[in-house]
């Protein structure tokens, strides 16, 4: 069966940066890491200057937990042990490396999806965002259960692949897998979305 082919952007895009945190560049082994972590998320910045260029809106997902631990539910039960707790250095948003502005979105989550207990669907909503571009990380947990959500959500959904780093690279390669199982065409590349962002506000414009 030969596979639909797919637009790498619908109408308007925003930029989703899941949970690129300052842990991400210190492995304490809370979470298991592929190797090349740190090289794939330095690699988002490029992205996100394209979508700054081309007045494409970022919202930055930051995975946060109470000192208590009360918000944690299951996220212990597997390989994960305690991990990104509120007072943590390592759980502040990699600001530096991201280029953070004061002014950007930033979404606090409990859980592993950006869409469970926040406020995303609104700011989406306000924003008139159709196509969701993803990178950061966990590829297999984090980016994965915000894209499946924002496909049950009816979002055009796209991953930069290799701007994303999974816990392993065999459950990275199965996590790509199959989000484009569930949108062809969902994988990209940081070439082709930066080539697209940059071009963005002249093709509004035309």
């Amino acid at each position: 069966m030969e596979k639909k082919q797919n637009p790498m952007i619908v109408g308007q895009p925003v930029l989703i940066v899941v949970d690129i945190q300052k842990a991400a560049f210190i492995d304490d082994g809370s979470i298991p890491l592929m190797p090349g972590m740190v090289d794939r998320m330095l690699r988002a910045r490029r992205v996100i200057d394209a979508a700054r260029e081309g007045g494409v809106p970022i919202i930055f997902l930051q995975e946060s937990h109470r000192k208590s631990g009360v918000d944690y539910g299951r996220e212990m039960d597997g390989d994960e042990d305690e991990h990104l707790r509120e007072d943590w250095e390592g759980t502040k948003l990699a600001s530096d490396e991201l280029g953070l502005r004061d002014t950007d979105y930033v979404i606090v989550k409990r859980r592993y999806s950006g869409f469970i207990g926040t406020d995303l669907s609104i700011l989406l909503r306000g924003l008139k965002a159709e196509t969701l571009v993803m990178l950061g990380g966990l590829t297999n947990i984090c980016v994965h259960y915000t894209f499946a959500d924002g496909h049950q959500n009816d979002y055009h959904c796209r991953v930069v692949d290799d701007c994303v780093a999974g816990s392993s690279i065999e459950a990275h390669d199965a996590a790509l897998a199959n989000m484009e199982y569930l949108q062809h065409g969902a994988r990209r590349s940081s070439d082709e979305i930066v080539e697209a962002f940059r071009s963005f506000k002249k093709d509004e414009a035309a």
